[in-house]
């Protein structure tokens, strides 16, 4: 059965699951533990990255799942961190598939989008297209 194939019961099959390293690594229990510090920082460092990038204009959530992917190459606990992310995430799109909720989520953009140019309108208003930093005490 592949990795990702269901079994009957439902329940993900566990194989798949455990460290991708070159056989010849794995055989060498120093040589994999080596392996396994070198995927660990590389992983850290990107995760750090993407930390990060979460408050700068940048792919801050994506550079941290690319650590996360890292990882998944060695430890199982991210292995398994994967699967529920990308379980969860596919449950969000098709949530926001449903036409109730697309049709929620167009009037709240409407009406955002009516408030800020009703606010927008109000600064034009009373300042013209002078920028805030160059209007004169009055």
């Amino acid at each position: 059965m592949a990795a990702d194939e269901t079994k009957s019961d439902g329940a993900k099959s566990e194989q798949g699951l455990g460290s991708k390293a070159p056989d010849f690594i794995k055989a060498r229990r120093m040589l994999h533990l080596s392996w396994q510090v070198a995927v660990f920082a590389i992983g850290l460092a990107v995760v750090v990255a993407g930390i990060i990038l979460l408050p700068l204009p940048g792919p801050g959530w994506v550079v941290i799942f690319g650590g996360m992917a890292i990882w998944a190459t060695e430890f199982v606990w991210a292995q398994l961190v994967l699967r529920w992310t990308k379980r969860k995430v596919t449950e969000a799109a098709q949530r926001a598939l449903d036409p109730k909720v697309r049709r929620r989520n167009i009037i709240l953009t409407t009406i955002a989008l009516v408030i800020i140019a009703v606010l927008l309108g109000i600064y034009l208003w009373k300042f013209g297209i002078v920028m805030p930093w160059k209007i004169k005490d009055q």
